[in-house]
Order: C-alpha cells, then sequence, then structure tokens
C-alpha cells in the first residue's frame, strides 16, 4: 500500500508540473523525504501529509489515506516506527525509560499506564500490545544490530515497583549476554553529557540514507536532514565515550536489579 501510495503522490505532483525539489519548497519538507515517500520506503507523518495536501490542492487526500496509521501510536512516531522495522542497525539513547523496544510486557503496562489522560483496560491493553510487536525485531538473531545508552537513572527509577523495575534489567541484562544488543550505562557521576536532552534513536539502513528520531514530552520529530543526522549521530558517539564499558555496564545493571530484588 505504501508503494501505491507513494505512486499516486508522484503522479499528482508530475500533473502540476512539480519536481521534487519544488515540491519539498513548498510543503517545507526535504528532497530525500519526498524522493522516499514516492519510492514507498517512507511514510510521511500526519502534519507532512497536510502540508503535502495543501502544497498539490488534494483536499485531504494524502492525509485521509496515509498507510501504517495506527491509533495506539502518537502521530509523531508513526513514521518513525515504520522505519524502526526496516532497520539494519539501531542507536538508542534513554534519559528516563528503557526504550520501547526493549521493554517487558509489565514495564510497559506500567509506562503506559502513567499516560495523564484516563484510557479504558481495551485501550490500555492495545497500545501495550502495539509495543510489545515493536519488539518482535529482536526475535531475528542478526539484525537489526542494536545498541542502547542508558542514563543511570533509568534503571533505578522503579517504574511499576521494584520487582517490574528488576524484571526489566534482568531483560536487559539476558539480551546482553545472549550477544543480542549492547547496552552502556551513562553514570551520573559523569555530569553534563554531550547534547542529548531527550529520547533519540538513530538509524541506519541497507537501501536508504540514515534517519534520527528525536522525542520530548509529547512531541516528536523524524530527521532525514544529513546535516541534522550526522549531528545527532556525533553527539551520540561524544555521550558514548563517556559511558561506561560493556563489561561495566553489566555488573551495574546486575547490581541494580539485584538491589531492586532486595527493596521488593
Amino acid at each position: 500500500m505504501t508503494s501505491t501510495y507513494g505512486e499516486w503522490l508522484r503522479a499528482r505532483r508530475e500533473a502540476c508540473g512539480m519536481t521534487q525539489e519544488q515540491l519539498a519548497h513548498a510543503a517545507h519538507m526535504t528532497r530525500s523525504h519526498i524522493a522516499h515517500i514516492e519510492a514507498g520506503r517512507r511514510i510521511p507523518s500526519a502534519e507532512d501529509a497536510r502540508r503535502l495536501d495543501k502544497a498539490l490542492g488534494t483536499g485531504d487526500v494524502l492525509s485521509s489515506f496515509r498507510p501504517g496509521s495506527d491509533s495506539t501510536l502518537a502521530d509523531y512516531f508513526e513514521a518513525a516506527r515504520v522505519l524502526e522495522q526496516q532497520a539494519a542497525i539501531i542507536r538508542e539513547f534513554a534519559p528516563i525509560y528503557v526504550p520501547g523496544i526493549l521493554q517487558t510486557r509489565s514495564y510497559a503496562e506500567a509506562v503506559l499506564g502513567t499516560w495523564p489522560q484516563p484510557r479504558t483496560e481495551e485501550e490500555r491493553d492495545r497500545h501495550v500490545v502495539t509495543r510489545l510487536d515493536r519488539a518482535k525485531i529482536l526475535e531475528n538473531p542478526m539484525t537489526p544490530v542494536v545498541w542502547a545508552l542508558l542514563d543511570e537513572s533509568v534503571l533505578r527509577r522503579p517504574v511499576g515497583g521494584e520487582d517490574v523495575m528488576a524484571e526489566q534489567i534482568e531483560h536487559l541484562i539476558d539480551l546482553v549476554r545472549g550477544r543480542r544488543i549492547r547496552v552502556h550505562v551513562m553514570p551520573t557521576a559523569r555530569g553534563a553529557y554531550a547534547v542529548l536532552h531527550g529520547m533519540m534513536t538513530l538509524m541506519w539502513f541497507e537501501d536508504q540514507p540514515p534517519a534520527a528520531y528525536t522525542e520530548g514530552a509529547y512531541v516528536g520529530q523524524l530527521h532525514d536532514s544529513p546535516a541534522v543526522v550526522q549531528h545527532l549521530q556525533h553527539a551520540y558517539d561524544v555521550a558514548l565515550s563517556d559511558a561506561l564499558p560493556l563489561d561495566e555496564s553489566l555488573a551495574f545493571m546486575t547490581a541494580r536489579a539485584k538491589e531492586h530484588r532486595r527493596h521488593d
């Protein structure tokens, strides 16, 4: 469906006599993003689709028929979720919570239960299932290659209670010991580091340029500008250089898991 959507976008653009560069300028997007959407490699965010509709005079067609729409995901995350499933390499930075693809069911239930607006039990269950479905990419033993850089506070904060937190850390430990992922811990003793202030995901692909996704309080943004992505990659590398090595990070997580078990 994504390719059909992209083909329709290209046909409409050409019917308007516009180049990809001209459409990108009119819709306040990058030409490469337009090219990826037309090729079926990416889907636009809800806001991107609205800008494309406005630039092409297509009413709300591109917004209404945007592929991959999922009511259990925030609009700003949908496009990033699609790329996450296609990525060959993923680098996560987490300052508050364990990244979504690494969460256990109990931890995910606890995180999603903090949403400020009331949800029915059915709605909560659907959101948890969506999050756990994202984690299925780890069932492939080879790809994507996943590294996670976690602030120390992520491992100390008893999300869902001590038992839930212990189970979550033990899950990370199992993934590391099984050589499925790498986890590096950033100790609070390091003080300020790099320029990372919110959650960040870096993604590399086999057949398209790298992308990045950053998220703050109820707002997120997918980045495909080469200059911006390179800047975020550099910030991640600098922060990673200050983090604990893999073996020390594993020992730190083991100690925190035991600590949470003792407090349970």
